[in-house]
């Protein structure tokens, strides 16, 4: 595959920067990458180091807005681009303007929908039927830059946040793929964002989120379990039993919320608030994933 003439630094650090930095490799001549150091005490896998080992990139660390403006102020780097994905950082206008042709950030949702930290787990909770991704050219704004190109992708009714999250790194490495030689060329001109669309926001996810409240409706805990699949995973306490939910399913029943329906042994169904879901799998503490009949046969008070 043909490199692009000229080299770009990459910006990123969790796990869908180090994907899309090996993908970004294969076509583009990465000058060094800037990412987050390995976090204190941490012994595991940090991807975007080990992507860029393998790739015998060069790397610099920051942990901060303030390390990262040193950072550029002192080095002498050649690229005129950058590139952000999944970064983690605020970027300062000063470290955009450093850039010629300023830093072309993929962020996956079709903005100005969920803009923020979590745009993938918000398009699932919102029960929406399409997402997507956008190249967008950073601004000091959050996430309110002018936009290069648009890419859709369908959410169905079984999607997860991991399987979507594998899904949209590979239409952004398309997208990227096929947009960085016509915005170096001059031929794609970024445009404001759909002003008369009003934005909606992302945060970051606490460990709370994923506690299962039975007082809200079936649906909303159907997509909450596929959208917190990842982390912080769904926990719920089912007759005194704590288990994490895996997969379930909307049931027309309604009852008490947080009883268990009856028939157990043939279909375990916990009561919402408006309507019931069905457990299809779940994981019992300290056991294996198991259906939800069989949690009922060995684990529910007879």
């Amino acid at each position: 595959m043909k490199k692009l003439s000229k080299p770009i630094l990459f910006f990123g650090s969790g796990p869908v920067a180090a994907e899309s930095l090996r993908l970004l490799a294969e076509y583009c001549e990465i000058e060094a990458v800037i990412t987050k150091p390995r976090p204190a005490h941490h012994h595991g896998d940090v991807p975007v180091l080990r992507i860029a080992a393998e790739l015998k990139l060069p790397v610099h660390t920051v942990r901060n807005r303030r390390e990262l403006d040193m950072l550029i102020a002192e080095t002498s780097f050649q690229s005129d681009l950058g590139v952000l994905i999944d970064f983690g950082i605020i970027v300062s206008q000063t470290v955009i303007d450093a850039f010629p042709r300023g830093i072309i950030n993929s962020h996956f949702s079709l903005l100005p929908e969920w803009r923020g930290a979590d745009p993938i787990t918000f398009s699932i909770l919102s029960g929406q039927a399409q997402t997507g991704i956008s190249l967008m050219l950073l601004t000091a704004g959050m996430d309110e830059g002018p936009i290069l190109a648009y890419a859709q992708h369908p959410i169905g009714p079984e999607t997860t946040t991991p399987t979507l999250t594998h899904d949209l790194i590979l239409l952004s490495d398309a997208t990227l793929q096929s947009m960085l030689p016509l915005y170096l060329s001059g031929k794609a001109i970024p445009v404001p964002q759909d002003e008369s669309t009003a934005p909606t926001y992302s945060r970051k996810l606490t460990k709370s989120d994923g506690i299962i409240d039975w007082n809200k409706p079936a649906q909303e805990l159907e997509r909450e379990i596929r959208a917190f699949a990842e982390w912080p995973k769904s926990h719920a306490v089912i007759d005194g039993k704590p288990v994490i939910l895996l997969k379930t399913h909307v049931v027309d029943q309604a009852g008490r919320p947080g009883s268990i329906a009856p028939n157990p042994h043939k279909t375990l169904i916990v009561f919402c608030a408006q309507q019931a879901l069905a457990i299809d799998e779940l994981k019992p503490a300290g056991k294996q994933t198991m259906t939800g009949v069989a949690f009922a046969a060995g684990y529910l008070r007879k």
